[in-house]
């Protein structure tokens, strides 16, 4: 019986991880010129600048940027 509730653990562990694991995008639009940070890939006619793990690692990257300067 215990058996049985260890593997729907493990099953529902193994689902749901991935599900929580976020990636933040920074975008850059041609049109205004300007970069923002997406939780999703950006479409066109927006560019992607790179994906990143953490919302920090994004900004800092984001700052270093000389298209996201202006």
């Amino acid at each position: 019986m215990k058996k049985k509730y260890l593997v729907a653990a493990v099953l529902v562990a193994a689902f749901a991880g991935p599900a929580l694991a976020e990636q933040f995008y920074v975008a850059f639009d041609p049109a205004s010129h300007k970069c923002t940070m997406m939780h999703s890939e950006p479409a066109a006619p927006m560019k992607s600048m790179g994906a990143f793990k953490t919302e920090a690692e994004a900004h800092k990257a984001m700052t270093s940027m000389k298209e996201c300067q202006s």
